[in-house]
C-alpha cells in the first residue's frame, strides 16, 4: 500500500484544541491534500474517497456537523511572547450531488499548514485513520515528531491534559485521578497506536513528592503493524470479500477485535461476507458518532443485528 504523508506545523502538534475522532479524520484527510505552492487553493474533501480510507460510510448531516463545529473551535498556540488563537476554516462549502466538500483556509492558519521549513512533524495517513480514539490519534502525532529521536521531551501531565482537551479553557477536567487518565487515554492510546500504526510507543511518568507531575513518550518505527489476533482470523482467501476493498475489510476485523469478539467461527463468518463487513463498518461509524448506543455491550448488540446471535445467546 501506498503511504500517504501527512504534514504539520510542531505548533499545531503540541496547540490546544478538541477535535472528536471524525474530525480528526477529517482535518488529516485536508493535510494530506496540501500543495505548499497552492496556500489560496480551495481544498476538496472527497467523500468517497474518505470513506475508502477509513472503511466508514458518511453521512452528510454528521459531515456537516462536525465541519460546522470544526469551523467554530480554536487552535491555542502558546510561545514565550505569546498566546494565539486561530480558526481553522474561512469557508465550508458542501457541493450537492457531488460528494464533494470544498474548503478555504484561514489567513492565519495557513503559515502553520504551508510555511513548514524544517519545522514540521510529518505521518502516515493511513495509520493515523486506523486509530479510533480521538486521544490516541493526537498522541501518535505528537510521538510522530520525536520518531528520529527515539523520545519525547518530558511534558507536564496537566499541560498534554491542555493539548488533548482533557482539561477545557474553563478548566473543566475528565480523568482527574491519574489512574483514570492512565486507563482512558494513555494506556488506550499505547495499545491502539503499537497494534495499528507504524510507532510503537511507550510512556513513563515522573513523580514530585507523592504525585505524578510529568510524562515522557519513548518512541521507535516498526512495521505497519497488524495484531495477532487479526491475523489469526484473516480471510480463508487473503482476499477482501466481493465488493469490499482491503481497508474497508481491515477496518471491520479492526473494531471486531476492539469490541471483543474472538470466536473464530463468527470472525470468519463476517470476514467473508461482504454484506456483513459493511454492516460492520456502518455500526462502527454510527457507535462513534453517538446515533447509537452500547456502552455495555456492544459486541452482543452488534451480533444481534447481523443476525449471528439471538438477544438470548448474547
Amino acid at each position: 500500500m501506498k503511504q500517504i504523508e501527512v504534514r504539520h506545523h510542531n505548533a499545531i502538534t503540541t496547540a490546544r484544541y478538541e477535535y472528536s475522532e471524525l474530525q480528526l479524520d477529517i482535518f488529516f484527510y485536508l493535510l494530506s491534500q496540501l500543495r505548499k505552492e497552492s496556500p489560496d487553493k480551495v481544498y476538496e474533501i472527497i467523500v468517497k474517497d474518505l470513506s475508502n480510507l477509513t472503511g466508514k460510510e458518511y453521512h452528510y448531516a454528521y459531515l456537516r456537523e462536525a465541519t460546522e463545529q470544526m469551523g467554530s473551535r480554536m487552535f491555542e498556540v502558546e510561545t514565550d511572547q505569546s498566546l494565539k488563537q486561530m480558526w481553522m476554516f474561512d469557508r465550508v462549502e458542501y457541493m450537492k450531488g457531488t460528494g464533494r466538500i470544498q474548503i478555504e483556509f484561514t489567513n492565519s492558519i495557513r503559515p502553520y499548514l504551508f510555511e513548514l521549513k524544517d519545522n514540521f512533524t510529518s505521518f502516515q495517513l493511513y495509520s493515523a485513520l486506523r486509530l479510533s480514539s480521538k486521544y490516541a490519534k493526537r498522541i501518535y502525532a505528537i510521538c510522530s515528531q520525536w520518531k528520529d529521536i527515539g523520545e519525547t521531551k518530558k511534558t507536564t501531565i496537566q499541560e498534554l491534559k491542555k493539548m488533548l482537551y482533557v482539561v477545557d479553557s474553563k478548566g473543566n477536567e475528565k480523568f482527574k485521578q491519574i489512574g483514570e487518565f492512565k486507563r482512558f487515554v494513555l494506556d488506550e492510546s499505547v495499545r491502539q497506536i503499537n497494534e495499528r500504526t507504524d510507532l510503537h510507543i511507550s510512556y513513563t511518568l515522573e513523580k514530585q513528592g507523592r504525585s505524578f507531575k510529568s510524562v515522557a513518550f519513548q518512541v521507535k518505527s516498526q512495521p505497519l503493524a497488524v495484531s495477532p489476533q487479526i491475523a489469526a482470523t484473516d480471510l480463508s482467501n487473503n482476499n477482501a470479500p466481493t465488493g469490499i476493498n482491503d481497508q474497508q475489510a481491515h477496518n471491520a476485523r479492526l473494531f471486531i477485535e476492539k469490541i471483543n469478539i474472538k470466536d473464530a467461527r463468527i470472525v470468519a463468518q463476517i470476514m467473508n461476507s461482504g454484506d456483513l463487513v459493511k454492516q460492520v463498518n456502518k455500526f462502527a461509524y454510527e457507535l462513534q458518532s453517538g446515533k447509537i448506543k452500547a456502552d455495555k455491550n456492544p459486541a452482543g448488540l452488534l451480533l444481534t443485528i447481523l443476525g449471528l446471535k439471538t438477544k438470548k445467546e448474547v
